[in-house]
C-alpha cells in the first residue's frame, strides 16, 4: 500500500500549471477587490461630525479605560458650575451609557462588514476507497467562485448597510440630546412651580390663620373661615403635587445624563432663559428639512440599495451554488489523476423566478416608505413650526400683557388697603392671583423652549411632539384662587 503526503508541490506538477494558475490569478482578484478592512475610526466620524455641524458639541466614543477617564473630567468640569442647556446636552453625549452602548453598534456593524467581504475559505476534501488490494486516495480543494464573482456587489450591499447604520447610531445621539434640553427645561420649570407654590401656600397659610382668629373673636362666620382653610388644604395639595413634578423631571434629567452618586447634587440656574425678543420667519422651512433631516436621507439610499439589491437577485438567479475545486485522485494500482472540477445547481424546479418577485415587492415597498417618510416629515415639520410659534405668542401674551396687569392690580390694591377700602383678605386674595398668573408665565415660557426643541429636532429628524402636560399644580392654583 502506497501512502500520500498532500503538500503544494503535489498540487502544482508542470501538466496543471495553467489551470492552478487561473486559480490563483482567480482567487488574487477576489482578494484584492472584495476584500473590505476596518476603519481607523469605526465609522465614529460620521457621528462626531454631524455633533459639531448640527449640535455645535463634541461626542466622544469610550472604548478603552483612558477614554472613560477623559470623560468623567470633562463631566466633572461642566458640573462643578449651575448647569445651563447647552452643558447639559454635552454631558449627555459623552456620559449617556445608551448612547455610548449604540456607538458598540458600529463596532459590531463593521465586523460584519469586514466579515462579509473576506474571501470564503476554501474547502478541502479527502477520501480513501479501498477495492480488492486496491487502495484509492482522493483529495481536493474547493473555492466558491460564484461567491468571488459576486463580491464586489457583495461589499457595495455591506457597505450601504454600514452607512445606515452610522445614520441610525446619528439619529439617536441628535435624539438624546434633544430629549435632554427638554428634560432640562422641564426639570427647571417644575422647580420655579415649587419655588412659586410655596409663595401660594405661605399666603394661604396666612389667610387660614387670620379668619381663625377673627372666628374667635366673632367676626367671622365659619363659611367664611371654611373657604380659606379650604384654600389653604388646596395650596399643600398643589405644593406636593409640584414637589413630586420637580423630582419626576429632575431624575428624568439625571438619567439622560448618566449621572449616579454624588454627581446627582448638581445644580441648575434659578430661572429659564429669557424669551427672544422676536422670531424670524421660514418660508422655506419645508424645503430645508427635507434636504438636511437623516431620516428622509436615510429613506431614500434605503430605497437605491433595495434597487441594486434587485440588481443582483437577477444576476444569480440561475447560479446559486458554484464551485471550483482542484482534484488530485492518486492509486497504488494507476497513475496519479490530476484535474480540476465545478459544481453548480441546475435550475430544473426553482429558475429563481419567486426570488425575483420578492425581490422587486420589496424594492417597491422600500419607495412607497420612502414616500411615506418625505410626506411625515413635512406634517411634523409644519406641526413642529406652528407649536413653535404659537407657544411663543402665548409666552409673550403672558410675559407682556397678564403679569404686568396683574401687577399692576397688585399695586393698586395695596393703595387701597393702606387706605383702609379693602381688607386684609381682599388683599391676599389678590396676591394669590397675581402667583397664579406669574406661574402660568412659567408653565407658558416652558412650552416655549420644548417647542424650540422640538422644531430643531424636526429639522434633523423625527421630533418628539407629545404635548407636555404641565404641573398637576397649576390646576388647582387655578382653582384655589376664585376662593
Amino acid at each position: 500500500m502506497k501512502t500520500f503526503a498532500f503538500t503544494p508541490t503535489d498540487l502544482n506538477p508542470p501538466v496543471v500549471r495553467p489551470r492552478l494558475r487561473l486559480v490563483a490569478l482567480l482567487t488574487a482578484i477576489a482578494t484584492f477587490a472584495g476584500c473590505a478592512s476596518f476603519s481607523p475610526d469605526g465609522g465614529f466620524s460620521t457621528v462626531e461630525r454631524a455633533a459639531k455641524e448640527r449640535l455645535g458639541k463634541e461626542v466622544r466614543w469610550a472604548r478603552t479605560p483612558a477614554e472613560q477617564d477623559g470623560i468623567d473630567q470633562r463631566v466633572g468640569e461642566l458640573l462643578a458650575k449651575p448647569l445651563s442647556a447647552d452643558d447639559a446636552v454635552q454631558i449627555s453625549l459623552l456620559n449617556n451609557r445608551g448612547l455610548q452602548a449604540s456607538f458598540q453598534e458600529l463596532g459590531i456593524t463593521e465586523a460584519e462588514v469586514v466579515q462579509a467581504g473576506r474571501v470564503p475559505n476554501p474547502g478541502f476534501s479527502f477520501s480513501r476507497l479501498r477495492r480488492g488490494d486496491e487502495i484509492e486516495l482522493a483529495r481536493g480543494i474547493h473555492f466558491k467562485l460564484a461567491r468571488m464573482i459576486a463580491m464586489p456587489m457583495i461589499g457595495a450591499m455591506e457597505a450601504g448597510r454600514f452607512e445606515a447604520r452610522q445614520r441610525l447610531v446619528t439619529m439617536t445621539m441628535l435624539s438624546v440630546a434633544a430629549d435632554t434640553r427638554k428634560a432640562w427645561v422641564s426639570a427647571l420649570a417644575a422647580e420655579e412651580t415649587v419655588r412659586y407654590m410655596q409663595r401660594v401656600l405661605q399666603a394661604a397659610e396666612a389667610g387660614a390663620e387670620l379668619a381663625r382668629r377673627m372666628e374667635q373673636v366673632g367676626n367671622f362666620n365659619k363659611l367664611r373661615r371654611a373657604r380659606e382653610q379650604s384654600f389653604y388644604a388646596d395650596a399643600a395639595l398643589n405644593l406636593a403635587r409640584a414637589e413630586q413634578a420637580q423630582r419626576a423631571t429632575r431624575e428624568r434629567l439625571t438619567r439622560l445624563l448618566g449621572l449616579w452618586g454624588a454627581q446627582t447634587q448638581f445644580k441648575l440656574p434659578d430661572r429659564l432663559p429669557d424669551l427672544p425678543s422676536d422670531l424670524v420667519d421660514r418660508p422655506d422651512i419645508e424645503r430645508v428639512a427635507l434636504a438636511q433631516r437623516l431620516d428622509v436621507q436615510g429613506a431614500k439610499l434605503a430605497a437605491e440599495q433595495t434597487a441594486r439589491n434587485l440588481g443582483l437577485t437577477k444576476t444569480t438567479r440561475f447560479i446559486n451554488v458554484l464551485e471550483l475545486g482542484v482534484v488530485r485522485n492518486s492509486s497504488n494500482e494507476a497513475p496519479t489523476q490530476r484535474g480540476w472540477e465545478i459544481g453548480v445547481e441546475l435550475p430544473l424546479f426553482d429558475w429563481g423566478g419567486a426570488r425575483v418577485l420578492r425581490a422587486e415587492a420589496v424594492y417597491m415597498q422600500a419607495v412607497h416608505r420612502a414616500a411615506e417618510t418625505a410626506i411625515h416629515a413635512r406634517s411634523e415639520l409644519r406641526e413642529a413650526y406652528g407649536a413653535w410659534r404659537s407657544a411663543y405668542d402665548i409666552a409673550r401674551h403672558h410675559q407682556d400683557e397678564i403679569v404686568p396687569l396683574r401687577k399692576q392690580i397688585a399695586e393698586e390694591n395695596l393703595l387701597r388697603y393702606n387706605g383702609m377700602l379693602i381688607g386684609v383678605f381682599e388683599l391676599l386674595a389678590d396676591a394669590r392671583l397675581q402667583i397664579a398668573s406669574v406661574n402660568a408665565a412659567i408653565e407658558a415660557k416652558r412650552d416655549f423652549w420644548l417647542a424650540q426643541a422640538d422644531l430643531d429636532m424636526a429639522l434633523i429628524g423625527k421630533p418628539s411632539l407629545t404635548p407636555s402636560a404641565g404641573p398637576a399644580a397649576a390646576a388647582g392654583t387655578g382653582d384655589a384662587a376664585v376662593h
